[in-house]
């Protein structure tokens, strides 16, 4: 008898699952709790138990804004009229995985800023970066984590010193490579030198007026290679949210 086509389609995916549960997979994500690195401007999260096993199961109650831990920011984070989190299509939060190691920068100036020279010359060893990529940037931040004074780097002036992205480098990964959408291990998609300079967040403004989405607090991304991997951005779905913790990870080729 003939395979029916959806009965071929159904083989194929569950070919295509057993091929990727082959792979390595890698966590790209924090575990966070209270005591976490956090946004200065947002309060520590709190965890709340409401039921013991003594009342018959285990229920808590989590309190903490959208952008903590490992999260994802939705285009309406910062720039009005664009989408919320629920918009985000499936097929846009899992992507082709390109990592920009800038970690022997970052250990000497914590005040690296990546340029169009840096992503140039990372495509001179790995390739042309291809349209519809998730580029993340590696500094090794999350290394950090969780200890709180560490990870955010403050001089005694109070300033913070971590690193990012530079403005000209996220247009030139948008507008001329094409790029989806961009993950950092850090707060902020700009270096703090950048945002002290500027006296806001003028990189993370421009990734999120593209209409897309970041990923922000990654880690692992030294368990990654330049290029090959896929990532998958998992997270719920909360109404009319500008963002939530997030479950990234990543399949190795």
């Amino acid at each position: 008898m003939e395979m029916s086509q959806s009965t071929k389609k159904k083989n194929e995916i569950l070919e295509a699952l057993e091929l990727l549960k082959s792979k390595k997979w890698v966590d790209l994500t924090h575990t966070f709790g209270p005591d976490s690195p956090h946004f200065h401007a947002f309060n520590s999260a709190e965890f709340k138990t409401l039921f013991t096993h003594d009342d018959g199961f285990f229920a808590q109650q989590f309190t903490f804004p959208g952008q903590y831990g490992t999260h994802i920011d939705a285009p309406i984070h910062f720039v009005r009229g664009r989408r919320y989190l629920e918009d985000l299509e499936l097929k846009e939060l899992v992507l082709p995985l390109v990592v920009i190691d800038k970690s022997e920068e970052v250990k000497t100036n914590p005040d690296f800023t990546l340029s169009v020279a840096d992503i140039l010359e990372f495509e001179k060893e790995h390739g042309k970066i291809e349209p519809g990529t998730f580029v993340a940037l590696r500094t090794d931040w999350s290394k950090r984590w969780p200890d709180v004074e560490a990870f955010n780097n403050k001089d005694e002036n109070g300033n913070n010193h971590l690193p990012g992205w530079g403005l000209e480098a996220l247009k030139f990964l948008f507008e001329e490579r094409k790029i989806k959408a961009v993950g950092h291990e850090t707060f902020d998609t700009d270096s703090s030198i950048d945002y002290q300079k500027n006296g806001k967040l003028l990189g993370e403004y421009y990734v999120l007026d593209q209409d897309t989405y970041q990923i922000e607090l990654l880690t692992n991304l030294d368990k990654v290679p330049p290029k090959g991997a896929v990532i998958f951005n998992i997270v719920a779905k909360p109404e009319k949210a500008s963002g939530f913790p997030v479950r990234s990870f990543a399949i190795l080729p």
